[in-house]
């Protein structure tokens, strides 16, 4: 633990002078990036989860150094064949109700862009998913009110299954179902167009290449990864990677390097 908090503050001193040196820029080149976060707030310790205080610092960080953009803009020059040099897009995945109440108010406070990645039906629901079974009390998920409210104040509702299913072993009329359920759940409970789709664990085996197409075809105009990597200019907006932030990222200073690096 000592090292790898020792590697992490070497890291951060090591972003900070890239960022002020004003070589950030040129070493992540003709590039756009795609944030990924998924909780964020001060109760939980774990992958899921990243701090208020570091949040608002890796927003702010993104303000000064790129321009954000709604992921929506990334796709539309990648569709056109355009740069999309200096560009960032905020993205949240599963739709928990933290989002709504921490992430939301610094967003708007920096006048940020955002996309929510929801999972239908965890919406106004109890559930618990697997991998917070193990937590001390079960994080909540947004009310239908909530996600309504965030699209009335300019953020972007994005598909994200039905139910979490694993893309990468679903397949057939089930993929089909859990894909396209979500977006017209979302299209009538909020309502909203949507076409941007995140796929659920975000990993290169979470998704069979049939189901992109069911993706594609669903109405859909893009699909995010969730395991690292930056956007090219020509890129198919069907294979957009994204850099997961959670707590391994200890500062913006730190997440600057790592990405000017293409280690993120």
């Amino acid at each position: 633990m000592f090292v790898s908090r020792y590697k992490q503050k070497l890291k951060s001193l090591a972003g900070g002078v890239l960022a002020r040196s004003g070589l950030f820029g040129p070493a992540l080149g003709e590039k756009a990036v795609i944030l990924g976060f998924h909780r964020v707030n001060d109760e939980n310790e774990d992958e899921l989860t990243y701090g208020v205080a570091s949040f608002q610092q890796v927003c702010t960080f993104a303000k000064e150094h790129f321009h954000v953009v709604p992921l929506d803009e990334i796709v539309s020059r990648l569709e056109r064949g355009r740069s999309v040099k200096g560009l960032l897009a905020i993205t949240f995945d599963d739709g928990y109700e933290d989002n709504y109440t921490n992430a939301a108010p610094v967003l708007e406070q920096l006048g940020l862009p955002a996309t929510f990645f929801v999972v239908s039906g965890f919406i106004e629901t109890e559930h618990v998913t697997w991998w917070d079974k193990s937590m001390p009390s079960a994080p909540k998920w947004m009310s239908w009110e909530q996600v309504n409210d965030l699209h009335a104040r300019g953020f972007s509702i994005g598909g994200h299954t039905s139910t979490h299913v694993d893309l990468g072993r679903v397949r057939g009329d089930e993929a089909k179902l859990e894909i396209q359920r979500c977006r017209e759940e979302l299209m009538e409970k909020v309502p909203c167009h949507v076409d941007m789709f995140a796929y659920p664990y975000g990993q290169p085996d979470n998704l069979l290449e049939e189901n992109r197409r069911v993706i594609a075809r669903s109405g859909y105009r893009a699909c995010v990864s969730c395991y690292g990597g930056t956007v090219s200019p020509g890129e198919d907006p069907f294979r957009l990677q994204r850099v997961p932030i959670s707590n391994w990222f200890a500062s913006a200073n730190q997440f600057a390097l790592e990405v000017a690096l293409g280690r993120a």
